[in-house]
């Protein structure tokens, strides 16, 4: 993924397109984390973390977004998702974990 890209939105389903969160909002999210790989499907690598793995028994992430308390990448673009979307945010580094590795 180029680097000046902040991140990338792929919607798999359309949400309602009328309720979007606002900076500050309490949202539930199920995500899969994957590292980035342009050789498999949505460029979804093997996968680092998800909220719906079995054995965590952890179910959907709820934080506020906006403020910082999530990665860069998923603070700006949950912000532009409506209720019941699904998407898949590609983010590179230096809006994600940067040089730490995951």
């Amino acid at each position: 993924m180029p680097e000046q890209q902040k991140w990338t939105r792929t919607v798999l389903k359309e949400g309602d397109k009328q309720n979007f969160p606002k900076k500050g909002d309490l949202v539930s999210i199920h995500y899969t984390g994957c590292l980035y790989d342009p050789s498999k499907e949505h460029n979804m690598g093997k996968q680092f973390d998800s909220s719906e793995n079995p054995e965590a028994n952890r179910g959907p992430l709820s934080t506020r977004i906006g403020v910082k308390n999530v990665i860069q990448g998923w603070d700006e673009g949950v912000l532009e998702m409506s209720l019941g979307e699904q998407s898949i945010l590609t983010i590179p580094g230096p809006y994600a974990y940067g040089d730490r590795y995951v």
